[in-house]
């Protein structure tokens, strides 16, 4: 019994509590309306941005590759053996290196039975003109005997035609002379296809052949690949083609995260129907000396999805979403003025506004989920003023 009445005793105690805590909390919050009824409003500490008018550039990621400007195999102009091969793979290589020879021996041959023959025509040519001489001389004295009862006019007629002769076989002794310096240049061209010169600076990356084999006009012997001078290339889709003009400049990045810059040099005009993409040249620009000597690497490059425009936006902390509609609260005269704003795609950390704000309006984007229209603003840096 004594337990029961211990415990009624208790309750009393704890209920009497509570109604004194509830009776200071009502106090409290009848102070504070009535301080709020005769100020009107109490003002509102909050941090604020302004809307500004930036350019849209958004970009998405595209994977390119650098390609060589020059790139192919260097093919044997002659039919002959390989004597030597002077490179190997992954050598490095100036225009103009030796990378091959081959056996010059029958070219050196055939070279010195050209000149012989060129001999041959001139000296040829030298009997035609001294022949010429001799029947011109014959000829004069013939036509000095014309008066005279000696004179035979078909013996006369008969020199003239060997004269006439003797002319046309020196024209054909200077054009043999001319067909045998042609045949002397090509040998001598020959000769010097057995050495196999680089047409311009690269890597060796193959070889195809060896020392010994015989290998035919066209055969390739190397295969060399231009790594001084490499471009990218990537697959654009068909409709971020607008936005990139012969001479825009983009940003770009290897995988290691090193930048650079890309320059659009052309456009490909031909698009593959089944990724709807179209290949794009570009030209890089290193930034603080990094360099590629690889084609074939891989670079990420920022396309832009369109063309650059201004845009007025707002942060995206100053978005309050009330029943389905968008609110943006300006700080208009230090006074809270709510507005129904029409927002577009996202920039960042910041929205396109298309209706509802202008460039220049400050928006509230720290405090501003209690306040309430017309509520006096101060700046979060600034302490309010005592109502008092």
């Amino acid at each position: 019994m004594s337990r029961f009445r211990a415990f009624r005793a208790r309750s009393r105690i704890l209920k009497s509590f509570i109604s004194r805590i509830l009776l200071v909390g009502l106090v409290c919050l009848w102070t504070d309306h009535a301080a709020l009824a005769q100020d009107g409003s109490s003002a509102a500490a909050v941090g604020t941005d302004k809307v500004i008018v930036e350019p849209l550039d958004q970009t998405v990621s595209v994977i390119g590759r650098f390609v060589p400007k020059k790139s192919g195999v260097v093919a044997a102009r002659i039919s002959a053996p390989v004597e030597e091969y002077l490179v190997q793979v992954g050598d490095r290589v100036e225009k103009g290196d030796v990378l091959a020879l081959l056996v010059k021996d029958t070219f050196v041959w055939e070279r010195n039975r050209q000149r012989a023959e060129v001999q041959s025509a001139r000296a040829q040519l030298q009997t035609d003109r001294d022949t010429l001489l001799l029947l011109e001389q014959e000829l004069e004295r013939l036509d000095g005997l014309r008066k005279s009862p000696a004179f035979s006019e078909a013996r006369y007629a008969d020199k003239a035609q060997e004269v006439a002769r003797a002319k046309s076989q020196i024209s054909r002794s200077a054009a043999q002379i001319k067909a045998a310096e042609a045949n002397l240049a090509l040998g001598e061209l020959d000769l010097t296809y057995t050495t196999i010169i680089a047409p311009y600076p690269g890597a060796i990356i193959r070889r195809h052949s060896e020392n010994g084999a015989y290998v035919r006009e066209g055969d390739p012997l190397v295969t060399l690949l231009d790594y001084t001078n490499l471009e990218i290339e990537a697959d654009v889709p068909a409709n971020r083609i607008s936005g990139l003009p012969v001479g825009r400049e983009l940003d770009a990045v290897f995988e290691n995260g090193q930048a650079l810059r890309a320059t659009v040099r052309a456009v490909i005009p031909d698009e593959n129907p089944r990724t709807r993409t179209r290949r794009v040249r570009f030209i890089p620009t290193f930034i603080d000396n990094t360099s590629s000597s690889a084609a074939n690497q891989s670079v990420t490059i920022r396309v832009p999805v369109g063309e650059v425009r201004d845009v007025i936006t707002v942060h995206k902390d100053a978005v309050l979403n009330r029943r389905g509609s968008q609110i943006v609260i300006v700080k208009q005269d230090s006074k809270a003025i709510f507005k129904s704003v029409e927002l577009g795609e996202a920039v960042g950390s910041r929205f396109v506004v298309l209706s509802g704000l202008k460039e220049g309006d400050e928006v509230v984007v720290r405090g501003n989920e209690r306040i309430r229209p017309g509520q006096d603003l101060v700046d979060q840096n600034v302490k309010p003023k005592d109502p008092s």
